[in-house]
């Protein structure tokens, strides 16, 4: 294992916006250790008296971290929050605030990582490769935790669509089918003819400023523009109102579909909203920077929502070994 404790791998979530001082909702900011985010929420829905589902988050955190972040919970009393006594969780500060947190909204996440025991050779070659995936771009893959600890998460998503798996959470149920979404877009993105930071004709891009989405009509017109890292070239997070790229990758993309089964899962849904979207196929590292130490390697970087450290550790060092039975 690479991070020998959890004080090894430090996440802390970067938000969009700060709570505004009034509202319905209470913003709990956390620090977590050896608890899942969902094990947190249900916590504090129990010292508040309301349903899980209740209570918001904008991401999931590692559990084998110390991680920090916000979660709203509705009617809890700011100053009775910030004197609960959460198992492997302490409260740092309550805000009230309007609405309820919802998935995605962060700004994204800053990663201290200390690595053990990486040699000085090896640690001159992953800060060498480190500043190449800030220029050129990390790949956006989900990283393996998302599939569950068995690796089973996206398997029983497809179950869960296709009604051969009944799954009474409703939080839970779109959480499998989101590993299912999940397993597809890393295949597109496996599939990938080309290096990351170049386009193609037919590809959906996306302008990271923005977030919106343009089909690339002349891949050497826009080609600039990726190299500036102003935009890149997206896969699919599969739904009912997903952009479909055309030519040469649209075709690449349907085929994939096709090989997992994902019209009959869409089509025989139910209860799940999956309207799909696009997820850039490359991210930019951002605040990065290695640091040979005594210890080891130390990785200090920022990730948009929804990218995995971990990712990018295996890109510097390799994928972990598997430990033998």
């Amino acid at each position: 294992m690479r991070f020998a404790a959890p004080e090894d791998f430090r996440v802390e979530e970067v938000p969009l916006f700060a709570p505004s001082g009034e509202g319905e909702h209470t913003y709990v900011h956390v620090e977590k250790v050896g608890r899942t985010t969902e094990e947190v929420a249900r916590a504090l829905a129990r010292a508040a008296g309301v349903r899980p589902r209740d209570v918001g988050y904008a991401g999931r955190k590692d559990r084998f971290a110390v991680a920090t972040q916000w979660l709203s919970v509705p009617g809890l009393v700011p100053e009775l929050a910030t004197q609960l006594a959460l198992p492997g969780c302490k409260v740092l500060a309550a805000v009230r605030h309007t609405h309820k947190l919802r998935t995605g909204q962060l700004a994204g996440n800053r990663f201290d990582l200390l690595l053990r025991g990486v040699a000085r050779a090896v640690a001159e070659e992953a800060s060498a490769k480190l500043a190449e995936l800030v220029a050129r771009g990390l790949s956006n893959r989900f990283g393996g935790q998302r599939f569950g600890r068995d690796g089973d998460n996206a398997e029983q998503g497809r179950r869960v669509m296709l009604g051969e798996q009944r799954v009474r959470d409703r939080r839970q149920a779109r959480f499998l089918a989101s590993a299912y979404q999940a397993r597809v877009f890393n295949a597109v993105l496996a599939n990938r003819t080309g290096a990351l930071d170049r386009l193609e004709t037919g590809d959906v891009a996306v302008v990271h400023a923005s977030g919106g989405l343009f089909h690339i009509e002349a891949a050497a017109l826009e080609q600039p523009r990726a190299d500036r890292f102003e935009i890149s070239a997206t896969g699919p997070i599969f739904g009912n109102r997903s952009e479909e790229p055309r030519g040469e990758p649209g075709e690449r993309e349907r085929a994939l579909f096709e090989a997992h089964g994902v019209a009959e899962a869409l089509a025989a849904a139910r209860g799940l909203r999956l309207r799909g979207g696009r997820r850039a196929l490359r991210v930019q590292p951002m605040e990065a920077s290695a640091v040979q130490v005594a210890e080891g390697l130390r990785l200090r970087f920022v990730l948009p929502p929804g990218s995995y450290a971990t990712v990018l550790v295996d890109e510097l060092l390799g994928p972990e070994p598997i430990p033998s039975a």
